[in-house]
């Protein structure tokens, strides 16, 4: 890839695609000269230790009028540390939500093994209405507090108030929003990163995304395959069941997974005494969520707050040993302190994680439209409740104020990469945010893409986290551009060892600290 502008220049014509396909890419001329990046010193310990430039790339607040407002893009870089002969481009990485900030994955070159990170400049950024970009959308940071209704609306007062609280969520965003809020589509994402491209000067981008960043991946190849070099996606999103489908697959996923974990549990026996099988262990979570129905845990963990704690071990094998040990000693000792720490711990009554909840809703609310009829969420969620009941209602209400979204909807992308160059696609078996299901779809839509497998796993994007074979086949890929044979058939192309579960014990409930991925990637 070649640097064909030095980013002092300033790019007096920007070239916009805006058709639903590369091939078909009509073009729309800025006629207003756009300002370049300044690179500057950043204020973060991690990007300065990792010699990282920061800045703001100028957008469009809405593409179709692109001489009009502009919006900030907080955005990160660390440059390649390799002689410019073997320099491999920009590196764009997304955390996935959305609304996961971006701002500090620069650094994310630096886990890649083998030295293979070296030859990119990595580029990370908030995307637009997250975290340091301007402005940022935060809509009520009290409304992850305590004390919340029970998720399964077994009473027509109960579902009566989660309707009353989602709406006035809605509203709040509405109020909070503004003209941003009608601009926050994964599209509105796509066109910002290939601005980022422009404004860095390189002809073609590679991408690292996860979960969500998946999808902006796929969309951003399906309307400019051209501009495309590598891609790694890991945790991949289904395109064909954007969006509302996509969380009734979640809810059966996750409640398998809770099984898996349970299982885990009940091998342990001896650690955590929760029962020997998993039947014994489900029981011993179906009996405290009833108790904390009528007498929360330190007064403040009820049966949601219960399942929101246990939720983590779902996404991820990471926490399962704290999760286990919280658990135990609120069952054996009615200690709440370490489950009050692990929900604070994953959701802060903060406007920094409001802000993130709130682009998730203003981007997945309005990708496509989400049936308006309540009749038809009660009765695709009492139907999946029935098969799934851990997560189904907690997810519904998640997304319920999506029933009352201000902002227009508009139409997902018909996601197609015949003509994209060959991507690396990643996924554990038993993902449950993003089902192993939408990873064999997109193999089938990019023809010339590799799937790599962690056999049985239940970890959500969990790349570069120390899984030998699957981050070594990334390593080589971003070095040379060789990926494992494509094999025929609907399955995966490699299989490695999955992320393993960590080892059973009773472990106090404390920050992670001097962990990079963990850090960086919040996994």
């Amino acid at each position: 890839m070649r640097r064909l502008l030095a980013a002092a220049t300033t790019i007096a014509l920007v070239m916009v695609g805006a058709a639903a396909t590369g091939a078909q890419a009509e073009q729309v001329r800025v006629r207003t000269p756009y300002t370049p990046i300044k690179w500057g010193a950043c204020t973060d310990p991690t990007l300065r230790a990792h010699q990282a430039e920061c800045g703001f790339a100028s957008v469009p607040l809405d593409y179709a009028k692109p001489d009009g407002k502009r919006i900030e893009l907080a955005v990160s870089r660390v440059k390649h540390t390799v002689p410019d002969a073997k320099y491999q481009g920009v590196m764009l990485v997304n955390p996935g939500g959305p609304g996961g900030k971006g701002f500090g994955l620069s650094v994310v070159g630096s886990l890649v093994p083998e030295g293979a990170g070296a030859a990119y400049d990595w580029i990370g950024f908030d995307p637009r209405g997250v975290g340091a970009s301007k402005p940022s959308l935060s809509c009520d940071s009290d409304y992850a507090g305590y004390n919340r209704p029970r998720y399964v609306p077994s009473t027509a007062s109960i579902e009566k108030t989660w309707l009353q609280r989602t709406e006035a969520y809605a509203k709040d965003c509405a109020k909070a929003g503004g003209d941003l809020l009608e601009h926050l589509k994964t599209l509105d994402t796509v066109r910002d990163m290939d601005l980022i491209r422009q404004l860095l000067g390189a002809r073609q981008i590679n991408f690292y995304g996860y979960s969500y960043g998946t999808y902006l991946g796929q969309v951003y190849a399906t309307r400019y395959p051209e501009r495309v070099r590598r891609m790694v996606l890991d945790g991949v999103v289904n395109p064909a069941r954007v969006w509302y489908d996509a969380n009734l697959d979640q809810d059966f996923a996750f409640d398998r997974n809770m099984k898996v974990y349970f299982g885990w549990i009940a091998k342990n026996d001896k650690v955590y005494g929760l029962g020997n099988t998993v039947h014994a262990v489900q029981r011993r979570f179906d009996t405290e969520q009833s108790r904390l129905a009528t007498k929360p845990a330190g007064g403040v963990i009820g049966p949601s707050e219960l399942t929101d704690v246990f939720l983590q071990a779902g996404y991820y094998v990471f926490d399962w040993a704290k999760i286990a040990s919280a658990f135990s000693t609120w069952v054996h000792k009615r200690d709440a302190a370490p489950m009050k720490a692990l929900y604070d711990a994953n959701n802060p009554r903060t406007k920094d994680a409001d802000n993130n909840y709130a682009v998730y809703l203003a981007v997945q609310c309005t990708d496509v439209a989400w049936p308006r009829s309540w009749t038809k969420w009660t009765s695709d969620n009492w139907e999946m409740h029935r098969k799934a009941p851990f997560e189904t209602w907690a997810n519904a209400w998640y997304n319920a104020p999506c029933l009352d979204w201000a902002a227009k909807p508009g139409i997902p992308a018909n996601v197609s990469g015949e003509t994209v160059p060959p991507v690396l696609l990643i996924s554990e078996t038993k993902d449950a945010a993003t089902p192993f299901s939408g990873a064999l779809e997109v193999r089938k839509r990019f023809p010339r893409s590799v799937l790599v497998e962690g056999v049985g796993g239940t970890t959500h994007a969990g790349s570069l986290f120390g899984a030998a074979c699957v981050d070594s086949t990334i390593a080589k890929y971003l070095a040379t551009g060789a990926l494992p044979k494509r094999r025929g058939g609907e399955r995966s192309d490699k299989r490695c060892d999955p992320i393993p579960p960590p080892a059973a014990a009773m472990v106090p409930v404390t920050a992670e600290h001097g962990d990079l991925r963990r850090e960086v990637l919040g996994r």
